[in-house]
């Protein structure tokens, strides 16, 4: 499947989970990308299907949406859901959950 986001929509995407959800995407690849014992995780590219993330300086590692997105405003969506879930399986308190 093609990508739905053009190339600065995935940017300005990479940007904002890098910049203000750093320690979100941690949580991510740690419950949700089988790799619990990451210490550091970089958003590295979104598409339709996943976000992926690189790891620890150099492994990549691709997290499904659950669902196939369409529209930019899905994406914000998918990952809170993907960072709620992630905590779940972490047995970590969601922020904003209490």
């Amino acid at each position: 499947m093609s990508n739905p986001f053009t190339a600065d929509v995935v940017e300005a995407i990479k940007r904002h989970m890098n910049d203000d959800h750093g320690d979100d995407a941690l949580i991510i690849v740690r419950g949700m990308g089988g790799r619990p014992d990451a210490t550091e995780a970089v958003t590295s590219g979104v598409d339709a299907e996943a976000i992926e993330f690189t790891i620890d300086g150099g492994e990549q590692v691709r997290v499904p949406w659950g669902e196939t997105l369409t529209e930019r405003p899905q994406v914000r969506m998918a990952v809170v859901r993907l960072y709620r879930q992630a905590c779940a399986e972490l047995g970590i308190q969601a922020r904003g959950e209490h």
